[in-house]
């Protein structure tokens, strides 16, 4: 019942958000704030076990359906360089610089540096539609997000263990285990996604050919994960896979009417899941108890989270300034301003152990991060948007 009532309320947001033509996921996430400083009981929480096995599959699948191969083709290195590289500097950035801030030991703050890492496309991709954002620059925030999101989620995993001293790591172990996550991840999406394709060409049931890429999206996550594989890379690798072989592509054998259709459920897919996962944030965020004496250091990181994300943007982007593959500057403002944080990072802070050092501290400094991130830079993102001439409207 209480999830049922957030979407009726979500539906109400959606309507109001349109007509003001503001972001819909942003007054969601200010609609769950109020509800929970007003201390209503909704009976709702948000969990890792909600947004990773039940909201991030349809929202990464239906991100990846829609890519296709020609436009990562095109910009397949500067997306990779931005997703490994990028998230790599940017959670060493920050790791420092919250040992510092927060005094912490600085393998906890690899752990945190690594979770915030990630620009989250949950709450990008949402924007990007809601502003009617097209083209090459869409392409690469929303593949970049994908890529990366795969990448933060590795590094967390490897920084978590590190902190945790839980087993004995050396090189050869770590390097191991990031190369099953990776590769792991990629196999095992390509295999459900084209096992999906193979089963639903032999169907002339489009109800049935639209289940099988449920059963794609939500398969590869759940396969990889039990593995200790990248469930994020294979939802995506099975989505790019069922996209351009299948409902994007005139020469498969999946239906036109089962095209039609798995291109709108899936759309419906994203909103459902946007409508339930940004209120329970908002929920999650007013709920949290942020301490006023740790107002400023709070406000520090927010600070040095920017400079993270504009340091693994600006300068990387320099380096193809001379190439085909050139990234405008005003590209790479939205790139940096639009490296929104939420769900993703919230289900990796929450998924701590219980025994981690700081534990506690690490989720209410994401949480203030993620506010930030989603009001603040949601609310003025059509904003640079317009300024640059980017948006449709």
């Amino acid at each position: 019942m209480p999830i049922v009532v957030l979407l009726a309320v979500a539906m109400v947001v959606a309507i109001i958000a349109r007509r003001l033509k503001l972001p819909y996921t942003v007054g969601l996430v200010l609609v769950g704030v109020a509800i929970a400083l007003a201390r209503i009981e909704t009976g709702a929480a948000l969990t890792h076990d909600f947004i990773y096995y039940v909201i991030l599959p349809p929202l990464l699948f239906e991100a990846a359906l829609a890519l296709q191969w020609r436009d990562l083709r095109d910009d397949a290195v500067v997306l990779l360089t931005l997703a490994t590289l990028g998230t790599l500097i940017a959670a060493i950035v920050v790791a420092f610089g919250a040992a510092f801030i927060m005094h912490w030991p600085l393998q906890i703050a690899f752990v945190f540096g690594a979770l915030i890492a990630a620009t989250d496309p949950v709450a990008v991709i949402a924007l990007f539609k809601d502003n009617g954002v097209k083209g090459r620059l869409r392409t690469l925030l929303e593949a970049e997000s994908l890529f990366n999101d795969a990448a933060a989620a590795v590094l967390f995993s490897v920084a978590v263990s590190l902190a945790m001293q839980s087993t004995a790591l050396d090189a050869a172990s770590i390097s191991a285990g990031l190369l099953w996550s990776i590769g792991g991840g990629v196999l095992i999406g390509a295999g459900i996604g084209g096992g999906a394709l193979i089963f639903a060409s032999r169907s002339s049931e489009h109800l049935v050919e639209v289940a099988l890429t449920v059963l794609a999206a939500y398969g590869a996550f759940l396969a990889a994960e039990q593995t200790h594989a990248s469930g994020i890379l294979a939802t995506v690798v099975a989505g790019l896979m069922v996209g351009n072989l299948g409902v994007l592509s005139q020469r498969s054998e999946i239906s036109v009417k089962a095209k039609a259709f798995a291109i709108e459920f899936w759309e419906f897919a994203a909103f459902l899941a946007n409508s339930a996962v940004f209120p329970l944030m908002g929920l999650a965020i007013g709920a949290t108890a942020f301490a006023p004496s740790i107002a400023l250091a709070l406000m520090a990181i927010i600070v040095l989270v920017l400079a993270a994300r504009a340091l693994s943007v600006y300068p990387l982007s320099l380096l193809f300034a001379r190439t085909r593959q050139a990234v405008s500057l005003k590209f790479q403002h939205i790139l940096w301003w639009g490296g929104l944080r939420g769900a993703l990072a919230s289900a990796l802070a929450l998924s701590l152990p219980e025994t981690l050092l700081h534990r506690d501290e690490i989720i209410q400094t994401t949480f203030a991060v993620v506010a930030f991130s989603i009001i603040v830079q949601g609310l003025t993102m059509p904003l640079l948007m317009g300024k640059q001439g980017l948006t449709a409207r």
